[in-house]
């Protein structure tokens, strides 16, 4: 061989070594670093927001009850009660006169399926007929927690009517319901 074809073949090589390094040679094995990753969730129960406003159908006579409810949602992860102002404040009012005020409240589980008031929490606290204002969840509502489900629906329905035998005098009524939710046990 002469000495231009060598040293072309010897350019030849050292490019084709230059260009792929690991020609001939295997990769390095994969190398895997680990992080072990915690946190801790605390007992958590809060009102996803305040209720929106109830504003009941004008009262047209003697024996109209006009009701109405809305709903808002607790996220819990623990046992918790429900309890409600029993005050004046809840009551329907106007500056002179005042209404007979019901409520009623629900909620979307069962305390054994989903989070909610069992049956007999419900019985227990009176919230399966209309309730006086000045009684209402004076025995507190329980709602258990149910692994997995953290969240429940909160119904709260009101009444307006007369008292009987009378007319309240004309103009708006007001009132404010405050409910409490309360931890009871993780």
């Amino acid at each position: 061989m002469n000495s231009s074809v060598k040293k072309l073949l010897l350019v030849a090589v050292a490019v084709v070594i230059c260009f792929i390094p690991h020609l001939g040679s295997a990769a390095p094995p994969d190398d895997d670093a680990t992080c072990d990753i915690s946190v801790t969730v605390d007992s958590i129960m809060e009102w996803a927001g305040n209720f929106t406003a109830i504003v009941l159908a004008n009262m047209t006579s003697q024996a109209a009850t006009p009701s109405d409810n809305e709903t808002q949602t607790i996220y819990a992860n623990c046992n918790f009660d429900i309890s409600a102002d029993n005050t004046i404040a809840s009551e329907l009012n106007s500056a002179t006169d005042e209404l007979v005020t019901k409520y009623l409240l629900d909620d979307d589980g069962d305390g054994s399926i989903a989070t909610g008031a069992t049956p007999g929490d419900k019985l227990a606290s009176d919230i399966i007929t209309w309730t006086d204002y000045d009684s209402f969840l004076s025995t507190p509502l329980v709602i258990t927690h149910v692994d997995a489900d953290g969240a429940v629906q909160i119904t709260l329905s009101v009444q307006a009517s007369n008292l009987p035998g009378n007319v309240a005098d004309s103009g708006a009524y007001s009132a404010q319901q405050t409910l409490t939710a309360s931890w009871i046990s993780d």
